[in-house]
């Protein structure tokens, strides 16, 4: 079988990088969203050395994250726990959620797909 076409549709974790467009860039992370689906946003998130993102929960949304490189930990409402590259992470409607880069020196490269449009 002879395969043809762009991977526009395929992706490999171990190497990817989401093209997408900067939604938040300052001195905790990069934030990229790729839209091309319909209903369901790709995201992308650089978080450096010793940052946390902004905890926050989303009424009427659900997030899986996928942790690509780097190690640090995640907050679900009251349990923390460690992730590394290779973990996923299940976050139900309205549970509070955050992430923080446990190392010094190398960044937290995680992917997290959410149904619909961005909440803030």
């Amino acid at each position: 079988m002879k395969i043809t076409g762009d991977k526009k549709h395929f992706l490999n974790l171990a190497k990817f990088k989401v093209d997408g467009k900067v939604v938040k860039n300052d001195d905790r992370y990069v934030v990229q969203d790729n839209t091309t689906l319909k209903d369901l946003v790709l995201s992308s998130t650089d978080l450096n050395p010793k940052k946390e993102t902004s905890g926050h929960n989303h009424s009427g949304q659900e997030e899986v994250y996928f942790f690509v490189s780097g190690k640090g930990e995640m907050q679900l409402d009251d349990e923390k726990f460690l992730v590394d590259s290779g973990d996923i992470v299940l976050v139900k409607n309205n549970v509070f959620h955050k992430v923080l880069n446990t190392s010094s020196e190398e960044k937290l490269y995680f992917v997290c797909v959410l149904h619909g449009a961005r909440h803030s």
